[in-house]
């Protein structure tokens, strides 16, 4: 049994799919995004770092970035390994060996993260920052999150430039109350 139809046949056309947009996020989104991922490498894993990365399509304004790197240890297989979100995908880098007495690999609990970057880029703008990229827009911004030892407090580090290194402004906000921590020398 055959049908006919009134309508030509189309034409059949082989559209290439497009490649996603680069996407931008905040700290805290692409930190629990590569967290999941971390859990279900090691249950104990506890994450020591994160950091966004300077990319073409993102230069950190209003606390995204375009990629994320995330750093975990596992005390019971001594262990770290980073986590890396870009464009939406998460994945892993090669593990490398913890000691918990490491000052780099300083491990903090989730729960003392409640201020995103955004609210850090906030601050920061607040402390120098607008000043600054009034002057030279098209300065990079990156943020850095780790335990500081000395203040006991998990800090937001807002830094202004190409690195930590040469930055023109670094501006550091605890991560868990919100608040202006310092200007870093």
């Amino acid at each position: 049994m055959s049908a006919c139809s009134s309508e030509p046949s189309k034409p059949t056309t082989t559209e290439t799919p497009q490649p996603k947009a680069p996407e931008a996020i905040t700290g805290s989104s692409a930190f629990y995004k590569c967290y999941i991922s971390a859990r279900g490498w090691a249950a104990d894993a506890q994450p020591y770092r994160v950091e966004s990365q300077p990319t073409t399509d993102s230069k950190g304004r209003d606390g995204k970035a375009g990629e994320w790197r995330a750093g975990f240890a596992s005390a019971a297989q001594h262990t770290t390994r980073p986590y890396t979100w870009a464009n939406g995908d998460v994945s892993h880098s090669v593990e490398d060996s913890y000691s918990p007495s490491n000052s780099s690999t300083q491990v903090f609990n989730v729960q003392f993260l409640k201020t995103d970057t955004d609210k850090a880029f906030a601050i920061a703008q607040q402390h120098g920052g607008d000043k600054l990229l009034a002057k030279d827009p098209d300065t990079p911004v990156f943020y850095l999150l780790d335990w500081n030892r000395q203040t006991n407090e998990l800090l937001w580090h807002v830094i202004y430039g190409a690195d930590r290194d040469t930055a023109k402004l670094r501006v550091a906000v605890n991560a868990s109350t919100g608040e202006f921590s310092r200007v870093e020398k």
